[in-house]
């Protein structure tokens, strides 16, 4: 019993680490941009939070962790239930924040640069359909890239160039901002760096929850080999002080 507690610890402060980054991308994203577009960016990031959210638990995650006969996609496990799948609360929970955490990482290329609705269907498509269909084919283990050996520890790639990927076509699709390599037309300089630096800040320690929770390492064991990892320092301390005063 304690050692299922100490996991489901372990997940939930991983996920609350990984959930913090949506507050960083919204600080770092509204200094960035004009003091009248940070209400547009905030917006969207609460938004495509919630509907990432809310797609995960009714298709994504079947999508993405259901039982898989092709290696494709998963077939079941929709509007997930804890208890009634081989999944429980806080993993699925661990793993709705990396969905929606690909959904935001694209808000940052497109600020100022896309319409709100067009926002909104991108966030549709990337939760929904592109971020589980990646998942599935990575860590599902019936998936085909993980039957091959394919190995992404963090999300490395199902998360972060997933997301960067989306933003690149979004950009390409955009296109240069109007006098971007005009110099007779100043381009807009950013609302405030000291909100955006405190961003920066808060994603360095929410990224903490990446690595911590995907290690899925029992935390009762972390412990014991922590405590080993302690006395052996001491041990070997000792050890040391009795050698070197029978020397002296």
């Amino acid at each position: 019993m304690l050692e299922t507690r100490l996991d489901t610890m372990w997940m939930l402060v991983s996920a609350v680490l990984v959930m913090s980054m949506q507050l960083g991308f919204c600080m770092l994203e509204s200094g960035l941009v004009r003091s009248k577009n940070t209400i547009n960016v905030a917006i969207k990031i609460l938004l495509d939070f919630c509907m990432a959210g809310v797609l995960y638990w009714a298709l994504a995650f079947g999508l993405m962790f259901g039982t898989n006969p092709t290696g494709w996609l998963g077939t079941d496990d929709f509007f997930f239930e804890p208890g009634r799948g081989l999944h429980d609360f806080p993993f699925f929970l661990f793993q709705l924040m990396f969905c929606a955490t690909t959904a935001t990482i694209v808000s940052g290329a497109v600020a100022e640069r896309m319409r709100f609705t067009g926002y909104l269907m991108i966030t549709v498509i990337v939760s929904a359909l592109i971020y589980p269909v990646a998942g599935c084919w990575a860590w599902n283990p019936d998936g085909w890239l993980a039957k091959m050996g394919f190995v992404d520890f963090a999300g490395s790639l199902v998360v972060h160039s997933t997301g960067g990927w989306v933003a690149f076509a979004a950009i390409a699709v955009i296109g240069a901002r109007a006098g971007r390599f005009d110099s007779r037309y100043p381009l807009s300089s950013a609302h405030s760096l000291g909100v955006a630096t405190f961003g920066v800040l808060v994603l360095f320690v929410a990224w903490l929850g990446f690595n911590g929770g995907s290690t899925f390492i029992k935390l009762k064991k972390l412990l014991c080999k922590f405590r080993r990892a302690i006395y052996s320092i001491f041990k070997c301390r000792n050890t040391s002080n009795i050698k070197i005063s029978a020397i002296i």
